[in-house]
């Protein structure tokens, strides 16, 4: 084994490198939460039961596009190899069996959405707002095909380092969906006011838009030329699809696992009163759109890393991987820093209510706290995907969520007295054991694979490269 010496010169234009392919990145992410933004405010101008309605139908969607996105996440590093091994051209051959799996995703999803009845009593639905989840349920559900097959689509983009395509479509998305969400929500241009419904007709319209686009865009722009994408049909080969359900489950599984822990965290916090639901709200709003940043990190540090496989270049992936994580705690450091030092402020932004606001400023700084364990643990995950290895992440995410965090906030949040503050420090507890597991995962990966361990890349006409 090799020491691994510190090239400045090295690390400085990963760190580079990394920033550019993570900015359109983090803003395309932004865009996502901002889409949730503007139903809630064109809801909540409709009426407070509307709101209830887009607000259950969200959570319950949001779980659908975790598990869409976490299966179509094994297309970046797919494609990322092998552009890294000089093999772009081969790119179209895995794109269009992950178009396959795009589209069987997204049936699959069809259907559970609109039959997601009896996650809708489990949660516990007043039954006034029964009937109107149900029909958001139902008309958002026709976007997710469109949904599934444009993150295949983002994935082959970003796979080949151009990640400003997902920006342009993701923002277009946005503004396209205040007017939509406005003539479909409060009737007009001679339609009928549709409340929630109307909210679903105008996402599931905006996400067949972008994937059209998208493919629009591909199959013309110039960048893709060369890569064969839609030169021929070719019909769904189970080896491949295979290879990328084998890639890509484990990771939709850890996706599911984060967000099913916070949405039985506001579950729980939900017996506590509405103060303390609104505090939370407030707080998790607020984590959630500082974790854009991190998130689109992420991303970019798994081309990074799955280029430098596709190089062989042993090196090169830790330098993507811990360039990548350093890079991270920068960012982190400054959210935490307005968590921790302006909780208040922060609070008041959203609401006026001074117990709510004291409540959410408690929270705010225990969320200040998970900032350098959450930031470590999303872009270790994003560093072992570039690698293809996500069954052990998958592993340590269960354990560390469900076998640590929820256990320890539900014991010092009813035992302990604690209350909400005890869940998210269940939270902390879980994301901290996330962070080490997962950074000391790749740590031990990256020292212990030399030149030659990683390939050759597996031909795109027989394969998708497995690592693990």
């Amino acid at each position: 084994m090799t020491p691994f010496r510190l090239d400045r010169a090295r690390a400085s234009r990963e760190i580079g490198d990394t920033v550019r392919l993570a900015l359109p990145l983090i803003l395309a992410q932004l865009a996502a939460v901002g889409s949730n933004v503007i139903d809630a405010v064109l809801a909540g101008h409709v009426s407070a039961h509307v709101l209830g309605a887009v607000a259950v139908g969200t959570s319950i969607w949001t779980l659908a596009i975790v598990l869409g996105i976490g299966m179509m996440m094994a297309v970046p590093p797919s494609i990322s190899q092998l552009d890294g091994a000089g093999r772009r051209h081969e790119a179209g051959g895995v794109f269009r069996q992950a178009i396959w799996l795009a589209l069987g995703m997204g049936v699959v999803l069809w259907f559970a959405v609109r039959h997601a009845e009896p996650l809708i009593k489990l949660i516990g639905v007043k039954p006034g707002l029964y009937i109107n989840v149900g029909e958001f349920l139902r008309a958002i559900s026709w976007g997710a095909p469109a949904l599934t097959c444009y993150f295949a689509l983002r994935g082959l983009s970003e796979g080949l380092s151009m990640t400003r395509p997902s920006m342009y479509f993701s923002l277009g998305g946005l503004l396209l969906l205040v007017p939509l969400g406005y003539i479909f929500m409060f009737g007009k241009l001679g339609l009928p006011p549709q409340g929630a419904r109307g909210c679903g007709i105008a996402t599931a319209t905006v996400l067949w838009i972008e994937m059209m686009a998208f493919a629009i865009y591909v199959a013309c722009h110039r960048n893709y030329r060369g890569l064969g994408i839609f030169d021929h049909f070719e019909w769904p080969n189970p080896r491949r699809i295979g290879a990328l359900i084998h890639i890509g489950l484990p990771m939709a599984i850890t996706l599911l696992a984060e967000a099913g822990l916070f949405v039985a965290a506001a579950l729980l916090i939900g017996t506590m009163g509405e103060d303390l639901v609104a505090a939370h709200q407030v707080a998790l709003n607020v984590a959630a759109l500082f974790f854009m940043v991190p998130l689109g990190l992420a991303m970019a540090i798994t081309v990074r890393v799955g280029n430098a496989v596709g190089r062989n270049d042993a090196s090169g992936v830790r330098y993507a991987g811990f360039c990548g994580i350093g890079l991270t705690l920068v960012t982190q450091l400054v959210s935490a820093g307005f968590m921790l030092g302006v909780p208040h402020l922060i609070a008041s932004l959203y609401t006026r209510d001074q117990t709510v606001i004291a409540l959410a400023s408690q929270l705010l700084v225990l969320a200040g706290l998970f900032q350098f364990s959450d930031g470590i643990q999303v872009a270790s995950n994003g560093a072992l995907r570039g690698l293809k290895d996500t069954r052990v992440p998958m592993a340590i995410t269960l354990f560390a969520y469900w076998l640590v965090g929820m256990p320890v906030g539900w014991w010092l949040a009813f035992h302990m007295g604690l209350g909400a503050r005890g869940i998210w420090m269940g939270l902390i507890a879980g994301l901290t054991i996330a962070a080490v597991l997962l950074f000391t995962r790749f740590w031990r990966s990256s020292r212990r694979h030399q030149p030659n361990t990683f390939g050759p890349v597996a031909p795109a006409a027989t394969d998708v490269t497995i690592l693990s």
